[in-house]
């Protein structure tokens, strides 16, 4: 518990000095942490472009997420939408674009930073049915059964406890409601020292977990009908690993084999509990033909 609260409080500092930050400084880096890479040599690392989806707001978008899940989230009008880990906004803005004025959303994040940007920029848009809650999505501050549709983008791999969150995830939906989040996985052991490394945790990389675990957790909830919406693989460049690793720890890394994951995940809550089992191969080949909008399976 005590190394959990360490972590946490790792992120928050992190994250809390992201909120000043631009878009640009932060899409440079790992989803904006300090210390992890040269802003000008490694562009966009794990970011996607928000600014063709309806509902973007500039202001709103710091560069921080690994995939699109609001744009697979099957959002509709009048839905209650919760984005977990929701810093400025960015993610809301776009969901109630789709739930429009009868719907509503509910943004928590437990940095005190991002909350007050997040809010000053629903101020600025008029938002009525767009709020922001101080919280920790390990206990998040919302009734059961509350949202229609949960979304996330890239925030998970950060939260020591992903158990917790998920069994949040469960409780906060209602019977039939789905979520779609986007994170951070892996396929394989990074290498030690990059594990070790607080500033490329608070970059989403070294709170990754394998993905058949991430999978596993899922499943063991009772979530069903999980897809994975998207898939890409994360390249690491040589001058970022250089800050934890010799040369020769970079070569065998290289060839290890191992991977780093972005995924955006799709699963609903049953209204009548089951906990069927998915083989990953089976969600992976799934995904290779399923990954963009518009293909007929999402």
């Amino acid at each position: 518990m005590q190394i959990d609260d360490q972590l946490k409080t790792v992120v928050r500092e992190a994250y809390g000095q992201i909120a000043t930050q631009s878009k640009a400084y932060n899409e440079a880096s790992c989803c904006g942490a300090t210390n992890c890479c040269s802003p000008t040599d490694n562009p966009a690392i794990m970011a996607d472009d928000y600014s063709q989806l309806a509902g973007y707001v500039a202001d709103a978008d710091l560069g921080l997420g690994c995939g699109l899940p609001t744009q697979f989230a099957q959002i509709k009008p009048g839905d209650t939408v919760i984005d977990l880990g929701s810093g400025a906004g960015n993610d809301c803005f776009v969901a109630r674009h789709e739930t429009g004025p009868t719907g509503k959303v509910i943004g928590i994040d437990f940095t005190d930073a991002m909350i007050n940007r997040a809010r000053k920029n629903a101020d600025t848009l008029g938002y009525n049915n767009v709020e922001f809650r101080v919280g920790d999505i390990e206990q998040m501050p919302v009734v059961d059964n509350t949202a229609d549709v949960i979304v996330s983008n890239c925030v998970l791999n950060l939260v020591p406890n992903k158990k917790n969150v998920i069994a949040e995830i469960w409780r906060v939906l209602k019977p039939g409601g789905h979520f779609s989040i986007s994170d951070i996985v892996l396929a394989g052991d990074l290498p030690a020292n990059l594990l070790k490394a607080a500033e490329l945790y608070a970059g989403c990389v070294s709170g990754a977990i394998q993905q058949d675990v991430y999978i596993g957790l899922i499943q063991e909830a009772g979530f069903t009908n999980l897809t994975l919406q998207k898939q890409k693989a994360i390249f690491l460049p040589d001058e970022l690993l250089a800050n934890y690793l010799t040369i020769d720890e970079i070569a065998a890394y290289r060839q290890s084999g191992t991977g780093i994951v972005s995924l955006t995940a799709y699963a609903e809550k049953p209204t009548t509990p089951s906990k069927p089992r998915v083989q990953l191969a089976d969600l992976t080949r799934k995904a290779d033909a399923c990954c963009e909008p518009g293909s007929g399976c999402c």
